[in-house]
């Protein structure tokens, strides 16, 4: 299965090195060698870098470690094929415009029968690609339209969590459904279950997460793999598994989170 990472801070900050340990999951310790994106939010807007071979072979990798690039938002994936051929097209994470701004989808798991299904319509948005990741986020944001009704406006985050954990709960039967969805003011976390490479069986927790508070001058997020230099900084991370050896919290199956500046706003189980 694939792996996802996810960050939301109140300050911009870099990932370099939980990036790197992501990495080593696609192509070097895990068999994630099918592809691998991250994505930076600036703004409203997003940067964009993927590619379709093991992350642990790729030169873009490379340039991200030896570029200092700085985000709010970030969120990265790495790709073990399950349908879909491994190409750009098929490499998350995934991103449309909605209501004026670029949101982002990232999927572990796999859910075969989502096109099938009469509940998972892609509406206004089309699959560029062939999984049933990119066709679960087409399906996503057509629900999302309704309350991304104004461009310039963003909707309460009760009003876009409903919407979120909803689609969830109906994700869930159709198999493992871990993901994450951005919108540029919150980052979305939905813990589901997911295969472990222990036991080889399918369970819970799909998500993990991690919260830290920095205060200025010092230097706590070194040992998170992130780089914060004299700065207030507070900042959730979400994974697949533990990047660190700090203490990650499991989600529970089925919670759905919102963070927005680092911080813990909204949770549905």
């Amino acid at each position: 299965m694939c792996e996802l990472f996810g960050m939301s801070s109140n300050r911009e900050a870099t990932i370099n090195l939980s990036l790197m340990q992501l990495a080593e999951h696609g192509g070097l310790s895990a068999p994630h060698k099918d592809g691998w994106g991250v994505a930076y939010y600036e703004g409203t807007d997003v940067r964009l870098i993927k590619d379709a071979i093991a992350a642990s072979d790729s030169d873009w990798i490379r340039f991200i470690r030896d570029h200092n690039l700085r985000s709010r938002i970030v969120t990265a994936h790495v790709r073990t094929a399950t349908l879909g051929v491994p190409a750009y097209r098929n490499t998350q994470p995934f991103a449309r415009e909605l209501a004026g701004r670029m949101h982002l989808f990232a999927h572990n798991g796999s859910v075969p029968l989502i096109a099938a299904s009469a509940d998972f319509p892609v509406g206004r948005f089309h699959p560029v690609g062939e999984t049933d990741s990119e066709w679960a986020f087409c399906a996503l944001l057509g629900e999302l339209a309704d309350v991304w009704s104004s461009v310039g406006e963003v909707p309460s985050i009760d009003a876009r969590m409903r919407v979120v954990a909803a689609f969830a709960k109906r994700l869930r039967p159709l198999g493992p459904a871990n993901f994450l969805y951005s919108d540029g003011d919150a980052l979305f976390a939905h813990g589901d279950r997911r295969l472990s490479s222990e036991t080889h069986r399918v369970a819970a927790p799909g998500l993990v997460y991690l919260q830290r508070r920095c205060n200025r001058g010092e230097h706590a997020f070194a040992t998170s793999g992130l780089s914060i230099e004299n700065a207030d900084q507070t900042i959730t991370l979400v994974a697949s598994v533990p990047l660190t050896s700090d203490r990650w919290e499991p989600f529970g199956e089925g919670l759905v989170i919102a963070v927005s500046d680092g911080r813990l706003v909204a949770a549905v189980r």
